[in-house]
C-alpha cells in the first residue's frame, strides 16, 4: 500500500496555470500505474492523466493542456496544468494502481473562475 498526498490546487482564472503535485510514500511510484483523475459536483469521477507501465495517456479534454510528469528522486508525480478553463473546476486526486491495489489521495481542489 502506498500514501498518496495531493497538494497544489487553488483557485485561478480561465487561461492560467496551476501545478499539482502527488507525492507519494510507503514504495516508489514507478512500480504502479500513476494516474490523475477528477471529480466535479454532480458528476462521475473521470481519468485526467496517467503515467502506466505502456506509456503516457491523457482524456481528450486535456490533450494539448496538461502534462503529466514525475520525478524519481522525489517519488512525486506532477500535472501542469495551462490554459486552464472554467470547465476544469473539480477536485482533482491521484491514483497509484497496480495488481489488486489502487489507493487514491484526499483530493485537491482547483477552481478555475471566468
Amino acid at each position: 500500500q502506498v500514501q498518496l498526498v495531493e497538494s497544489g490546487g487553488g483557485l485561478v482564472q480561465a487561461g492560467g496555470s496551476l501545478r499539482l503535485s502527488c507525492a507519494v510514500s510507503g514504495r516508489t511510484f514507478s512500480r504502479y500505474d500513476m494516474g490523475w483523475y477528477r471529480q466535479a459536483p454532480g458528476k462521475e469521477r473521470e481519468f485526467v492523466a496517467g503515467i502506466w507501465w505502456n506509456g503516457i495517456r491523457y482524456a481528450d479534454s486535456v490533450k494539448g493542456r496538461f502534462i503529466i510528469s514525475g520525478d524519481n528522486a522525489k517519488n512525486t508525480v506532477y500535472l501542469q496544468m495551462d490554459s486552464l478553463k472554467v470547465e476544469d473546476t473539480a477536485m482533482y486526486y491521484c491514483n497509484a494502481k497496480s495488481i489488486g491495489v489502487s489507493d487514491w489521495g484526499q483530493g485537491t481542489q482547483v477552481t478555475v473562475s471566468k
